[in-house]
């Protein structure tokens, strides 16, 4: 699983914050690691340092499943780290329903398969 971060101008971290996210995601996602190829993490922070404390930190986290449409979720907070939890955490939700839809598709018995009486 290929995890790439992203940031604006505005959010400072660099190269720690990456590597940081990299095993949070990784960490997080470890049940998903062999459906998902690549993960995209973007941190945005609407108005810089001019309004510290307000819910300003925006996380947004795009899955790819493999041989799937692209699962995403986002969070807004006042810190990164609050912000990455709580994106991963509707992300979760929703690769387990992703998941879910996919396995009930597949596992479905065919009335094709039943026996004639």
């Amino acid at each position: 699983m290929q995890v790439q971060v992203h940031t604006n101008d505005k959010i400072q971290g660099g190269e720690s914050l990456a590597q940081w996210v990299q095993q949070e995601v990784a960490t997080r996602l470890a049940r998903f690691k062999e459906s998902i190829t690549r993960v995209e993490v973007y941190f945005s922070d609407s108005d810089g340092a001019a309004k510290a404390g307000a819910q300003d930190k925006r996380c947004v986290i795009e899955a790819r499943p493999a041989g799937r449409q692209p699962v995403a979720a986002n969070a807004e907070a006042p810190k990164v780290a609050e912000a990455l939890t709580a994106a991963l955490e509707k992300l979760m939700r929703g690769l387990e329903a992703d998941q879910g839809k996919a396995r009930d598709k597949n596992n479905r018995e065919s009335i094709r398969d039943a026996e004639q009486p």
